[in-house]
């Protein structure tokens, strides 16, 4: 624990009491100078702007070429590793996917585990969990490390010795739950930890909530739909593209009470802006998947949501996909930046490469819409966002009746709709680089054939109602693009295709060099202009997040490697030989068994089996942390 939390411990009681809320001021004012310091890795996305970018430059576009693999570490799992490992000093924290263990390394010692911390779950979590057993990561505040578990239990861990402080639960997920779990790395704000929850192909009901870093109470929590007292909504005061949102917004677009089935969950990422003092994330699809059962805009499912830290009321939303017909979750990670030149204004703003396939640039402060363009010219969905305040449809997207899962009220298969259901970008966060003011982007080059079906909800059962089948767009060899992205102009700069979606978490550094894994488990470093200058293949397919960090006086570069996520369940869960039970098994749980055994084997996984069929050809399990120098 760091000096200003040794200090409180010296503090009596009584003092304690009197001084409290200026202890944790501090322990907030901690943080963010931790944040500033190169040398360590503190936040999940780098910092509070999500910028994923590194200031250390030992490591540059000329030798790059000479990385070496120093040291390795098993995280004794074999699934999805999604996420990253904080450095804090000369200890490295490292997580896995379930059963979420977290490793404390000694990093003066050759990573000598200092302490490991395994929850004790129900194993019976796994079979809730969407898209394979991940973990996006854990948190550090105040001298503790917070674990949003699986079963929804959040755990705040002693940094130093890994006991228990305390435990929450956050959902309610088995035995007669509502098939709740959690997935997403929490974020310390001040003196809260802002956690999400994960389930609306359960029929979950969204949220976002505060815990008080202390002591675990709930401090707020906010409802993605509903009344406005669950929604923490103001209907004068929020505003929707300049506009007071009005009574009932997160109701009356949706018939009768579906709301409290109604998705919407916030399994993504979290920005925070001191200045503003707001919180920016994203809210999930509405459930279910098939358009016709739920009639309406579907508020707010599809949002962006940006929320004072301290009380949770909403100051502004924006849905960017009014009544989801394709399960283009709207989760995915708000980067911050300052000074951004918009038509020769400069404008603090918020950058969002959403799952549809439309990158969007806006300002942080009021949510005005400034930017709205397609960051894959394959997307075919939509012909553009409405970008005229005078329109009635200003802000939405101009939807290709063609690709329309909602054909004439009926349950048809629309084909040919791209961006896919895992859309032209998932969870995996892009990178910003304030040299060059571009941003590096993974992304998914793939498309789907969509297909609703009626389906009735049951707590703890699967509510999905559309089978899904994806593959690369016509006249491609390819199914995911790296691509750097003009965010003023929404232009791409250039585009560095890849064989498979490029599901990693992405890292700008300071070195002039560009970090970026592969499903099939290759480590690559590129130029600003997209040059490969290096590649080195892991044991597994990487879909975790590459991080930076400087231990006794050298720059080092460190991912978790092992396949897995919605792109890789098919390896994941063994979902891949026609041969396999449990590939039929997940196929009929998703609804539609078509036929012949080959074809319930290709929608299963929410679709991804079929289109990653080919993963298994070039990586297989694992579960290993690399971490890559220059030579000595």
């Amino acid at each position: 624990m760091r000096v200003l939390a040794k200090t409180a411990y010296l503090l009596t009681t009584a003092a304690l009491m009197s001084f409290g809320a200026v202890h944790m001021t501090s322990a907030n004012e901690e943080l963010m100078k931790m944040a500033e310091n190169p040398k360590d890795w503190v936040m999940q996305t780098g910092d509070y702007a999500n910028t994923r970018f590194s200031k250390l430059n030992q490591i540059t576009k000329d030798n790059v070429k000479n990385l070496q693999v120093k040291w390795t570490f098993s995280t004794g799992v074999l699934r999805g590793h999604e996420g990253g490992p904080l450095v804090i000093g000369d200890v490295m924290y490292v997580h896995a996917p379930f059963p979420n263990t977290v490793y404390a390394l000694d990093l003066k010692n050759d990573g000598k585990i200092l302490w490991k911390y395994e929850p004790k779950q129900d194993p019976n979590v796994i079979g809730i969990m969407c898209c394979d057993t991940v973990n996006r990561g854990v948190a550090y505040g105040d001298g503790k490390i917070i674990l949003n578990q699986a079963d929804t239990t959040v755990v705040a861990l002693d940094a130093k010795s890994g006991k228990v402080a305390w435990t929450v639960k956050n959902g309610d997920q088995i035995d007669g739950g509502k098939g709740e779990s959690g997935t997403s790395a929490p974020v310390v704000v001040k003196d809260k930890v802002i956690v999400g929850i994960s389930g609306a192909e359960y029929g979950v009901r969204g949220h976002i909530s505060a815990y008080n870093l202390s002591d675990g109470k709930l401090a707020w929590r906010a409802y993605s739909t509903g009344p406005d007292a669950e929604t923490l909504i103001d209907p004068e005061k929020t505003t929707h593209l300049g506009k007071p949102v009005g009574a009932d917004s997160g109701t009356n677009t949706w018939e009768g009470e579906q709301w409290k089935t109604g998705g919407g969950t916030t399994w993504g990422w979290y920005a925070y802006d001191p200045k503003l003092n707001l919180i920016y994330y994203g809210t999930g699809n509405p459930s279910t998947w098939n358009p016709v059962q739920r009639p309406g805009d579907n508020r707010w499912s599809m949002t962006i949501m940006a929320r004072d830290a301290d009380t949770g009321m909403a100051k502004w939303l924006y849905q960017m996909t009014p009544h989801d017909e394709w399960d283009f979750d709207g989760v995915n990670e708000m980067i911050l930046v300052d000074g951004m030149d918009i038509k020769g204004a400069k404008r603090d703003v918020l950058v969002h490469f959403d799952r549809n396939g439309f990158a969007y640039t806006m300002d942080r402060a009021n949510g005005e819409l400034l930017v709205a363009k397609k960051y894959d010219p394959a997307v075919n969905w939509a012909t553009e966002v409405n970008m005229d305040p005078s329109s009635d449809q200003y802000g939405r997207p101009q939807v290709v009746a063609k690709y329309s899962t909602q054909q004439n009220g009926e349950d048809t298969n629309s084909t040919g709709i791209c961006p896919a259901a895992l859309g032209t970008k998932d969870q995996q966060p892009a990178t910003y680089s304030p040299k060059t003011g571009l941003f590096y982007v993974p992304t998914n080059h793939v498309c789907m054939d969509y297909e609703p079906y009626k389906v009735s909800y049951t707590a703890g059962q699967p509510y999905v109602g559309a089978t899904v089948s994806m593959y690369p767009p016509p006249g491609a060899d390819h199914m995911g693009n790296f691509i750097a992205w003009d965010a003023a102009k929404g232009e791409i700069v250039w585009s560095k295709p890849e064989k498979f979606s490029v599901w990693s978490g992405a890292l700008a550094t300071d070195g002039d060099v560009v970090f970026y894994g592969t499903l099939e488990g290759y480590i690559k470093a590129v130029d600003h202009d997209g040059n490969e200058l290096y590649k080195f293949k892991t044991p597994s397919g990487i879909i975790g997040n590459i991080n930076a960090y400087e231990h006794g006086g050298k720059q080092y570069i460190a991912v978790l490697s092992g396949v897995g996520g919605w792109a890789g369940i098919g390896l994941a869960g063994g979902l891949l030989s026609p041969d396999n039970a449990a590939a039929w098994h997940g196929a009929v749980d998703q609804g539609r068994a078509q036929g012949d055994e080959a074809a319930v084997v290709g929608t299963a996984g929410l679709g991804a089996v079929g289109g990653y069929a080919a993963l298994a050809d070039y990586t297989t399990l694992g579960g290993q942390l690399t971490v890559f120098g220059l030579p000595d």
